[in-house]
């Protein structure tokens, strides 16, 4: 099995934790396309909400680019802040692909990774 291979059936499990069980193999695989190399890095396919640059680079990079969000700074802070909350505080793997993967459901934005 290759790495890509192993860290998507990783995020799998992870998302049938928070997402009741059910993860989209279609979703899942073109957000760690979209993801690339990061994925090999400890650091980097994690998310730290405990660090608002990084908060502020998901809010930028993925909402507004990739998913193409419009709405204030405040709204989709708010929206990152309850994905936090959702993978728990105490959680120190929150996965970059749950996490992408949890806010494209929440705005129903698959259509971003067609």
């Amino acid at each position: 099995m290759s790495l890509k291979e192993e860290k998507i059936a990783l995020y799998a499990d992870d998302i049938k934790k928070f997402n009741n069980g059910k993860v989209k193999e279609n979703l899942l695989n073109a957000i760690v396309n979209h993801l690339g190399i990061a994925i090999q890095s400890k650091d980097a396919e994690r998310v730290s909400c405990s660090d608002i640059n990084e908060l502020d680079r998901v809010r930028e990079n993925f909402l507004r680019k990739k998913l193409e969000r419009t709405e204030s700074d405040e709204e989709l802070n708010r929206s990152i802040k309850e994905i936090c909350e959702q993978l728990g505080t105490s959680n120190t793997n929150k996965f970059r692909a749950t996490f992408y993967y949890l806010l494209t459901k929440k705005y129903n934005a698959d259509s971003a990774f067609v």
